[in-house]
């Protein structure tokens, strides 16, 4: 599935929800390793993925990922866990210009002000002033495993302070219709919350009263 297979109304619907109710909601084996974080307080980004496998403490799969993925991807990137400097403002840059709308790495970052100045969306598992060289590309493209969850081009990730998760494409619409009915049925919760009503009548959980 293209970029343009989501529309920017489900992306906002994404966003609104958030990454915690569209995973309970949707059963799928979709979350990202939770190590995975955000770089700078209140980044978030709902779009298609790119994948891409760097090899430890080399990006050159980053620069080629840069020319080839479509405008409004984020790059989706592999380095296994391994933490170096593989991108940073100069990066953030270049990926503005192409249209990029985020980074999700399993690996390290640097220049963290300077991302969160530029209000870059970018979810990493460290941070590191060590830099990398350019020498190896593994895979530009590809699907994989990435931090516990399957992806592939296309793949509708959703990133925020909860977490990282990776939607297979053809899985989205499901996902948002049940993700939007667990929205509502937890606000009519809450609203009896509210009302003096107790989680464990709410939730069947009343027996356990005797219990404990």
């Amino acid at each position: 599935m293209s970029t343009s297979a989501f529309n920017q109304e489900q992306r906002t619907r994404c966003l609104t929800l958030g990454s915690a109710t569209l995973y309970e909601a949707s059963g799928l084996n979709c979350a990202v390793d939770s190590q995975i974080r955000p770089v700078w307080e209140g980044a978030a980004l709902a779009a298609p993925a790119y994948p891409l496998v760097c090899s430890p403490g080399d990006n050159l799969s980053i620069h080629i990922a840069l020319e080839r993925a479509p405008a409004g991807s984020v790059l989706v990137v592999d380095a296994a866990g391994f933490i170096a400097g593989y991108w940073g403002e100069v990066l953030t840059v270049a990926a503005e210009a192409a249209g990029i709308a985020g980074l999700v790495i399993n690996g390290g970052v640097r220049d963290v002000a300077a991302i969160g100045m530029h209000r870059f969306p970018v979810f990493a598992r460290g941070i590191s002033v060590r830099g990398t060289v350019k020498a190896s590309s593994p895979a530009v493209g590809q699907a994989m495993l990435f931090a516990g969850a399957p992806v592939a081009a296309g793949d509708l990730v959703v990133a925020d302070a909860d977490g990282v998760i990776i939607l297979p494409a053809a899985a989205v619409t499901s996902a948002l219709q049940a993700a939007e009915a667990r929205a509502e049925k937890e606000n009519i919760m809450m609203q009896q919350l509210r009302q003096g009503a107790t989680t464990l009548e709410l939730m069947g959980l009343s027996c356990w009263r005797e219990r404990a």
